[in-house]
């Protein structure tokens, strides 16, 4: 085991976006109660159990951009004689390559850049290699976060060293380990993982370890299954045949149409496994003790949109990936229920696997799935994959010696707060930085400080513990209305959302501090209230626009001076990257509510409020696009797409791009004489047959 840095072209991710996430991001993977109703029992369960209601804690990731430049990520490489694993414990404790060497091949899509793209559950994510997935549905807040890494003895007894990575996860307040080691001679990459609920209560969890593989028309995705339950961004789930269903074998992932995922229904019994293999039977196995149930894959098909999203997670023309997959329960829909202060542990190993090609990629599925099924009971007996679990288990509790990197400071609060004893797993108090500070000192003292006036506010904490703190806090209500701030964030989480609203009123008499104005907004907006809404949003963005003149002075636009430019906008200034994110969070908020009621005019001037450096952002030039349609402009709108754009944090499903350039289309269509006469079916087919959409703004993941 060594310590290396890997350099890649890497886009900066930017500081985290300081508004609180009221409400949850766009999440795609999400069905209606129609349809849960049709599901097994025990599957209908845990969809219903525990959907997530928001992110918070934590904070959206949305700053950062795509101009990338070579950056050197740390990295920590393990091998033995046969595998060489390269870990980046800087951004979720990803496998960002597993190289076989005695065949030099890589097992892993190994993406050449690092690029985030909005598909975690708070934003920045980014694909390739195999990442660890704890929380809610969907990809982890912890894609582009540090975890804690350091080196344990390996269980065999070979004198060797294990990797231990390991966080606690903030969404569901659960501590959790990654063990990750390479026995002598092995051909296969071991990987222990354990999940701890150290609370007196049960709690939601969510896993799904993903691997991405290299894709091309002969890959080939096995497992031991003839049935799927199919899942498409229309967000209907059913039980469709494996391999074929209507028409298509969709073993081949680049068979399909559209982006789809395959959440595999092994039978009772049978070993946990799937399989990759390129034209030729070789490639990627994975495998896993019994409670590692669920197998699934993703394939972004051959469509234009998943394409085109091929290409912008990557560079152009470097070759796509699909990725498989295993997780606690059948489909990504679902939490399973851990008990009070007990665990989730079980092992994984990932691995080359070669098989008779011809048998492979034959007609016969169950021979093909049989010939893989037998060589990787020759190459990891499923007895041995048993009996490694049970070496690694004793060793799951012993503290680590050296360590190699660290994550957050966030389980060593909770830690002292609780007193939690967490063999193995160290929140040492030295982790503890500027943001758990504040929280330290409400848990010593009784008393939250009050904020840095020249910075947003900080992180709010949120669960039941935290929320009887801040009720029992001392504070001086009369001048101080942060305190009040904070209590709202954990009422609104908890889902005691009238309390919320009363808490942010009571500190509105003390100030119309802008952070409190914009959860007012979002609570109107949630209860109905557009209008009152999208007043508050303003009033708070012109507060906030107000603090942060205070502190950079106001340029002759209006938006920014040099000072601010130099400092602020470009990055030299950390408090001045944390207003710009805020602003940036605050003015896209704003806008969009202001659309809503055909308030163009004012949403205009808020966007030529923004810094210069946010205004410039694809995101904000489609807003110029949006409000120039709602002004009546097309012309105006048209030019900005012709000009080109992009549109850095697009969300995962999202067809806010397509939707502008159509509705763009229509207008202009509309002011055509020749389209006189036409009803409004005619009108949009005679749009979408003048202006089709250019491929550099499709990213639609469902027939269009």
């Amino acid at each position: 085991m060594r310590r290396t840095t890997l350099t890649l072209p890497a886009a900066a991710l930017g500081p985290e976006n300081p508004l609180p996430a009221l409400r949850p991001l766009d999440e795609v993977h999400q069905i209606d109660d129609r349809t849960r109703a049709g599901l097994p029992d025990q599957m209908a369960r845990q969809v219903a159990y525990e959907p997530l209601r928001s992110i918070l804690p934590t904070r959206l990731r949305d700053a950062y951009t795509r101009d990338r430049v070579p950056t050197e990520l740390d990295a920590i490489v393990i091998e033995n004689d046969r595998l060489r694993a390269t870990v980046l414990p800087g951004l979720g404790g990803r496998v960002a390559s597993l190289f076989h060497k005695p065949t030099e091949r890589e097992l892993l899509y190994r993406n050449p850049v690092l690029q985030p793209a909005d598909f975690a559950l708070n934003g920045a994510w980014f694909s390739g290699g195999i990442e660890w997935n704890i929380g809610a549905t969907g990809h982890t807040t912890l894609s582009c976060a540090p975890v804690h890494a350091a080196t344990v003895p390996a269980p065999d007894g070979s004198g060797g060293r294990m990797l231990r990575l390991w966080e606690w996860e903030r969404l569901r307040d659960l501590p959790f380990q990654v063990d990750l080691w390479l026995p002598d001679g092995s051909d296969f990459l071991y990987v222990g993982v354990r999940v701890r609920n150290p609370h007196p209560h049960p709690a939601p969890v969510y896993w799904w370890s993903n691997i991405a593989v290299p894709e091309t028309e002969r890959t080939r995705v096995l497992a031991p299954t003839e049935a799927a339950y199919h899942f498409g961004y229309e967000r209907d789930l059913r039980r469709v045949p494996v391999p074929h269903w209507r028409g298509v074998d969709h073993t081949y992932p680049l068979r399909g149409t559209h982006a789809a995922d395959y959440f595999y229904d092994l039978p009772a019994g049978a070993r946990r496994w799937i399989a990759a293999l390129d034209g030729d039977g070789h490639g990627l196995v994975h495998t896993s003790t019994d409670l590692l149930r669920g197998r699934k894959l993703f394939l972004w098909g051959a469509g234009s949109g998943g394409r085109r999203w091929q290409d912008w997670l990557t560079e152009p023309g470097t070759g796509g990936y699909a990725e498989i997959q295993a997780g606690l329960a059948r489909t990504q829909l679902e939490h399973v229920r851990l008990g009070a202060e007990e665990d989730f542990s079980w092992l994984e190993a990932y691995g080359p696997l070669s098989a008779d090609p011809t048998t492979v990629h034959g007609d016969d599925w169950a021979a093909a799935r049989g010939a893989v099924a037998e060589r990787l009971a020759r190459a990891l007996p499923r007895a041995d994959v048993e009996a490694a679990y049970q070496t690694w288990l004793p060793s799951a509790d012993t503290e680590p010696d050296e360590v190699l990197a660290s994550g957050s400071g966030w389980g060593a609060l909770e830690v002292e707060r609780a007193g939690y004893a967490l063999l193995g797993t160290p929140f040492a108090p030295a982790s503890l930085g500027a943001d758990q500070q504040p929280w330290r000192e409400l848990l010593r003292t009784g008393a939250l400080p009050a904020p840095d006036p020249a910075t947003p506010p900080g992180t709010s904490l949120v669960s039941r513990p935290w929320r009887e703190l801040l009720e029992t806090a001392d504070a001086d209500v009369l001048v101080d209305p942060h305190l009040k701030y904070h209590l709202g964030v954990a009422q609104w989480h908890e889902g005691d959302r009238s309390q919320a609203v009363r808490s942010w009123e009571r500190a509105i008499e003390i100030s119309d501090w802008w952070p409190v104005l914009r959860c007012l907004a979002v609570a109107d907006q949630t209860d109905g209230h557009p209008h009152r809404a999208a007043d508050r949003w303003l009033a708070a963005f012109h507060g906030a626009v107000g603090e942060w003149r205070e502190r950079y002075g106001e340029g002759g636009d209006g938006s920014a001076t040099a000072a601010d430019r130099e400092a602020g906008a470009e990055g030299g200034d950390e408090g001045g990257a944390e207003w710009r994110a805020a602003l940036a969070g605050l003015g896209r908020e704003t806008v969009t509510a202001l659309l809503a009621v055909d308030r163009a005019a004012q949403a205009r001037d808020v966007l030529a409020a923004l810094p210069a450096a946010v205004r410039a952002r694809g995101r904000f030039v489609l807003l110029t696009a949006q409000v120039l349609v709602a002004d009546g402009d097309a012309a105006g709108a048209r030019a900005l797409f012709d000009a080109g754009f992009e549109v850095d944090d697009l969300r995962e499903g999202d067809e806010t791009l397509s939707d502008t350039w159509f509705a763009v289309a229509e207008r202009l269509v509309a002011a055509d004489p020749e389209s006189a006469g036409l009803d409004a079916d005619a009108l949009r087919a005679r749009a979408r047959e003048l202006h089709p959409l250019p491929d550099r703004y499709e990213f639609r993941m469902r027939p269009a």
